[in-house]
């Protein structure tokens, strides 16, 4: 059954890649009401926020009617899933919806999370629960606020469903907004089931949606790996800037678009540690707040592999120019990375980089030794940057001469930082992160007694992550050790 037009479709993953993918219908929910819509982002798309709100709206983010010019499809793809590889994964739970052309002239796609089983969903039920789905919504909507790439919830409708994990759960469907769904993994899939020709025609396809300036390039399947691995270097550079572990780095979950995908096992850090990890299933700390970096370049070497006979038709001089664009990530990850330390501390870019480099590791070295909460120790140093003392207990103990020495550096460093430094310095440290223990609160509320004021307070929050309003100060707060030692994420969504 479809319903009217609520968004103008234009599906070019439908017309252009047939074979990259199965068409299927979502599962209808028996009971299904609206949670939460992001009216912003409806507006971006081009959509009525009131009709979506309506029941007609909420027929279609249920999956209970498929909107006018829809062509619901499951995506095929592969991974290295913790290293080993996966060669069939795809959208087991998923289903792209279409695409749409936002205000802005972007093209994005919208999907569903737990509209039930494809064609890929091998034993699982194609199910998601409230609570997971709610957790997306959240954090999707705080990295975007920290301006860093990510994929966003449109709306979270309970299906009205039971859904059978460790205990029976509340059901309910996810409308993911991205730029594309296209990752890694997808690159994989083809590449290890049909052959160069039909990656090739994939690398085509990425090139002219995400990567247009390489139209015309005398070498584009390089170019597009070179351009891979600089959006990534950016965005873990940005995930480190605010303590976000990610916590499953698979191939899958790496788009070629260069945007943070899926929120299942992810958290942000309190007490710096670079070995910090909360994933349930990360036994071995692969995915660790510090590893992000190397794995995603190992990510980007798998991608590299599948592009190897598009690069050269030489097989040596196609591994030379591939290994050469893959080893770059490192110098463009600490580029990216020195960039935002230099912000956060609070420093001009004139200082020479292995310096400021050294300044900044030496003051993570301090918090590490103190157990000092990374966010809240950057935004006491921009306090004291400006002249508020307030908040230096975040940074050290009294007479402390470690940090003391340390100061001493930073101050002669920048003697003087004016206006556009301390706003960029601002800028590059948020005064609020969803922390851990905040987020199961308002998921608990909301999933356990139906209460939404605790998810809609913390959303309110998060979204003005650099300002300081005393009224949300416990936001701020870390949980107690204890809670943090013991605190675990989970694949949900």
């Amino acid at each position: 059954m479809t319903s009217p037009a609520f968004f103008t479709f234009d599906n070019s993953y439908a017309r252009d890649l047939a074979g990259f993918y199965v068409r299927w219908q979502p599962t209808p929910a028996p009971r299904p009401a609206l949670i939460c819509l992001n009216r912003p982002l409806a507006e971006e798309l081009g959509a009525d926020p009131a009709a979506l709100a309506g029941p007609d709206g909420l027929a279609v983010l249920a999956g209970n009617t498929v909107p006018c010019g829809a062509e619901p499809l499951a995506q095929a793809y592969a991974g290295h899933q913790f290293g080993g590889f996966s060669p069939q994964l795809g959208d087991g739970r998923a289903l792209l919806l279409g695409e749409v052309i936002d205000r802005h002239g972007r093209r994005r796609d919208i999907a569903f999370k737990g509209s039930g089983r494809t064609p890929f969903s091998r034993n699982g039920d194609g199910m998601c629960a409230l609570g997971p789905a709610l957790r997306e919504y959240l954090i999707g909507e705080a990295m975007s606020a920290l301006g860093i790439p990510t994929t966003r919830a449109l709306a979270v409708v309970a299906s009205g469903g039971v859904v059978r994990r460790e205990r029976p759960l509340p059901g309910a469907v996810l409308t993911r907004v991205a730029a594309s769904h296209v990752r890694v993994g997808t690159f994989e899939y083809f590449a290890a089931h049909h052959g160069p020709e039909a990656v090739k025609r994939l690398a085509d396809y990425v090139i002219a949606r995400h990567y247009p300036e390489l139209a015309g390039h005398p070498a584009p399947y390089l170019a597009l790996l070179e351009g891979a691995v600089e959006r990534q270097a950016h965005l873990v550079a940005r995930w480190l800037g605010v303590g976000f572990i990610h916590g499953v780095m698979n191939t899958d979950n790496m788009t070629l678009s260069g945007e943070t995908i899926d929120y299942g096992p992810c958290a942000f850090m309190e007490a710096y540690d670079p070995a910090a990890v909360f994933s349930s299933i990360d036994h071995h700390g692969r995915y660790a707040y510090g590893n992000q970096p190397a794995i995603a370049q190992w990510n980007l070497a798998r991608l590299a592999e599948t592009l190897l006979p598009l690069i050269d038709a030489d097989s040596d001089r196609a591994v030379e120019q591939a290994s050469a664009a893959v080893s770059a990530f490192s110098e463009r990850f600490e580029a990216h990375h020195l960039k935002i330390m230099r912000a956060k501390l609070g420093l001009d870019d004139t200082g020479r980089p292995e310096d400021d480099r050294a300044l900044a590791e030496d003051f993570l070295a301090l918090l590490h030794a103190r157990q000092r909460d990374f966010t809240n120790a950057f935004r006491a140093l921009h306090d004291l940057a400006v002249g508020v003392a307030e908040t230096e207990r975040h940074l050290h103990d009294a007479d402390d001469a470690a940090f003391a020495a340390w100061h001493e550096r930073w101050r002669q460093r920048q003697p003087r930082r004016g206006s556009e430094l301390l706003a960029a310095m601002a800028r590059a440290n948020p005064w609020v992160i969803p922390r851990n223990h905040r987020v199961e609160e308002a998921l608990a509320a909301a999933v356990e007694s139906g209460d939404l004021g605790p998810f809609e307070r913390l959303l309110d929050v998060l979204q003005r992550p650099f300002t300081t309003r005393i009224e949300d100060a416990a936001y701020t707060e870390p949980a107690p050790a204890e809670v943090t030692a013991a605190y675990r994420t989970f694949c949900g969504t």
